[in-house]
């Protein structure tokens, strides 16, 4: 979700103002650092849950305590906190998959120890159905978001306060064309990412609101967040210059102010209308790097380019190790180059699908979030993916361990049509009725459904690290 808190901003007479062109160069420069493919990084959502009573919220200094008994472990992951409570591990850059999988299993271990004592659960969850939620944080930073979100409707809030997922982290590639150059695993994170969606779609919409039916409502959320900052750019563009743009032309969250004072949120203000405007937009004052590298932190597309690339799609898993499924099999169709042009020649088949609209707003991510791997084409296209990854992750070095998990999942879901998310509607649909009522039954029946499921959870250089999230 958002980010990790960025130091304290305090603005001083060193801080030159931008020109329009220093600020295209700036974001030119740093939104893909190339070079050969070798580190891998995963940032984990979790939802926090009371072990006996999933279905209820939980009072904040019950949260806070839990945060805290997290904080003083010593992980070598980064752990942070979003707005709602969830918890975030974000591994350090990896130089294998399996440096990855196993530091991060090492600190989800030691997590979830710590809050069995209090009598909590780390679960894997889209969107949490527990309504309504209190934002757990307080700070200029979120205060500024939730206003800004507040003009558009309540996804801005739902997106802060309730959704978790796996993100992923790979370098972005060769500067020259072929498998794994820059360009094709750029046009392959946004056609593959919509399968990705479908695969993994673990938020099911519920009650009567806008998402109701939908195998992946966190999709849902995030593409109506805000008119342009959830979105990717235009994917017949050249990457460098489509994002330059893209990242210019999408409005300002928020002019910070020094100290702890209120961070002023303009309205309708694009970066490159401040570049150009400077004081006369009512920022008060011209903007600066610091402050685009900060805008940039604020834009939050299904695949951000950080230097590194960032898949931001995929939801949160369920059981204890289903997390490790999407990080083994994006690591597999964009690191192995066999498994890479056989994903993509894959995937181009839903290139007419994808169209002319932006993701997450076009037809194939819309029908991949409502229907999940239900529609044919998805489905085929997965199926190919993960065959090539299963042939992939032993050339990897993937342990057998890996390889069961994500042989086991094509099996369960894969090869049959499902995604996680059809799961928790059989167990809702079967245990209908009962004390907690649609929420508490959501909760209740996830954790049902999903109880064995697990197969069998600053900026640093690409990977691992994450970029804000709301």
């Amino acid at each position: 979700m958002p980010e990790d808190s960025p130091a304290p901003f305090a603005l001083n007479a060193e801080q030159t103002p931008l020109t329009e062109a220093a600020a295209e160069d700036l974001v030119h420069g740093i939104c893909f650092k190339t070079g050969p493919p070798r580190l891998l990084g995963a940032e984990l959502e979790w939802l926090v849950l009371d072990a006996e009573r999933p279905w209820l919220p939980l009072p904040p200094e019950r949260l806070t305590a839990a945060h805290a008994a997290a904080r003083a472990l010593p992980l070598n992951s980064r752990l942070t906190v979003e707005p709602g409570g969830q918890l975030e591990l974000s591994s350090a850059p990896a130089d294998s998959l399996t440096a990855c999988l196993d530091g991060l299993r090492a600190d989800l271990t030691a997590v979830r120890g710590a809050l069995h004592g209090q009598g909590l659960v780390l679960r894997g969850l889209g969107q949490d159905p527990r309504t309504p939620l209190d934002r757990l944080l307080a700070s200029p930073r979120y205060d500024a978001m939730e206003t800004y979100f507040d003009r558009t409707g309540p996804a801005g809030r739902a997106m802060m306060r309730s959704s978790a997922s796996v993100q992923v982290c790979v370098d972005a590639g060769h500067e020259e064309p072929g498998p794994l150059g820059h360009g094709r695993r750029w046009h392959l994170a946004h056609l593959l990412g919509a399968v990705l969606v479908a695969v993994f779609a673990n938020s099911p919409g519920r009650g009567d609101g806008p998402y109701r039916g939908w195998r992946c409502a966190r999709q849902g959320i995030w593409s109506d967040i805000d008119p342009r900052r959830a979105l990717a750019p235009p994917l017949a563009a050249e990457p460098r210059a489509g994002w330059v743009r893209h990242a210019l032309d999408t409005e300002v969250m928020c002019v910070r102010a020094p100290g702890d004072g209120p961070w002023t949120v303009p309205s309708g203000l694009s970066f490159r209308d401040w570049l150009r405007a400077g004081p006369r937009t009512g920022a008060g004052r011209r903007p600066t790097a610091e402050d685009l590298e900060y805008h940039l932190t604020t834009l939050f597309p299904p695949v951000r380019p950080r230097g590194h690339l960032e898949l931001r799609m995929i939801d949160a898993q369920p059981g204890e190790d289903g997390w490790l499924v999407p990080v083994a099999l994006v690591h597999a169709l964009f690191d192995d180059p066999g498994a890479a042009e056989t994903a993509y020649r894959a995937v181009k088949a839903l290139a007419d699908a994808y169209g002319s609209q932006c993701a997450p707003r076009n037809p194939l991510w819309r029908t991949a979030a409502r229907s999940g791997l239900a529609d044919p084409e998805l489905r085929t296209a997965a199926a190919v993916c993960f065959r090539a990854a299963a042939e992939a992750l032993p050339r990897l070095g993937a342990g057998r361990e890996v390889q069961d998990a994500v042989g086991a999942f094509a099996e369960r879901y894969v090869r049959r049509g499902r995604c996680p998310a059809d799961d928790a509607e059989d167990a809702a649909g079967a245990g209908a009725g009962g004390r907690a009522g649609a929420a508490g039954r959501s909760v209740k029946a996830h954790a049902t459904a999903t109880a064995g499921s697990g197969t069998g959870e600053h900026r640093r250089r690409p990977t691992a690290a994450k970029g804000p999230r709301p």
